[in-house]
């Protein structure tokens, strides 16, 4: 079972990497990441229970988590603080009442990880797409519609930001990521691993609708606004997504949902 601790000073030093969470974010944490809320923190448990560093929790959520703490590794310490102590950690209102300590996986070569999976695979490629509540609704779409692994290019933001997690409801836990170098060429990845790049275009000859996929498809999203170059554009396939009364604008999370769906159930 957990080691159970009450904390009564912020600056106590066992909580110091929950402290001043905000500000923090937006630099990193040499390895670790700050998870927020009950229903993340039971995806972690449930997911990736190793990974967990530390807990701090409003002691009124104690009970309520029990089966949580039941899944962690012994002698996870789990931080017991009441509300105004909890704020004065955190650095604002606290009102989820739980945060978690993770320590970030070990990076998986892109290359390595597309040519694991399976003869069917669906992948989400994603290009310079730097907003985290696009992330996280893209990881929550990938994990509710089955996407074998999500690859980011090097100028997307962290999926492991708090906000990110928070929005994937935790699924950026859980899907399998790689990160591109930059300048890595993105065709040449999925050539060489065998997967049929899918890119979204509004003016494509082909509709989503009518598309039979590859075995191994990637799916290319593209930061809204930007949208993917021109250079990987060429050489992917094109595909539409019809809207109506001549909308062309879809949000990029929204898009990765349909897409998705439509992978997995449209052709049995």
């Amino acid at each position: 079972m957990p080691q159970f601790r009450v904390v009564t000073d912020p600056d106590d030093p066992a909580v110091a990497p929950f402290r001043a969470i905000k500000e923090r974010d937006l630099v990193g944490r040499e390895g670790l990441f700050i998870a927020e809320g009950e229903t993340v923190l039971r995806a972690f448990v449930r997911d990736a229970p190793q990974r967990v560093v530390s807990l701090l929790i409003d002691p009124k959520r104690r009970d309520k988590l029990s089966e949580v703490f039941a899944g962690l590794p012994d002698e996870t310490p789990v931080y017991l603080a009441d509300q105004a102590v909890l704020d004065a950690i955190a650095g604002f209102h606290l009102h989820r009442g739980v945060l978690a300590v993770g320590r970030k996986p070990e990076p998986v070569g892109a290359r390595d990880l597309l040519a694991d999976l399976p003869a069917r695979a669906v992948v989400l490629v994603l290009c310079g797409i730097a907003n985290h509540d696009n992330i996280g609704g893209i990881y929550r779409n990938a994990a509710a519609f089955g996407a074998d692994a999500v690859v980011l290019d090097a100028d997307c933001c962290d999926p492991l930001y708090r906000k990110a997690i928070r929005v994937s409801v935790g699924a950026v836990l859980s899907v399998p990521t790689a990160r591109l170098e930059r300048g890595a060429d993105i065709a040449d990845l999925l050539a060489a691993t065998g997967f049929e790049g899918l890119a979204l275009s509004p003016s494509a000859p082909e509709i989503l609708a009518h598309l039979k996929p590859a075995p191994r498809t990637a799916v290319l999203l593209g930061a809204e606004g930007p949208g993917l170059t021109p250079e990987v554009m060429a050489r992917a396939r094109t595909i539409g997504i019809p809207m109506a009364n001549g909308f062309d604008s879809l949000n990029v999370a929204t898009t990765s949902g349909i897409v998705l769906h439509h992978l997995r159930f449209a052709h049995g």
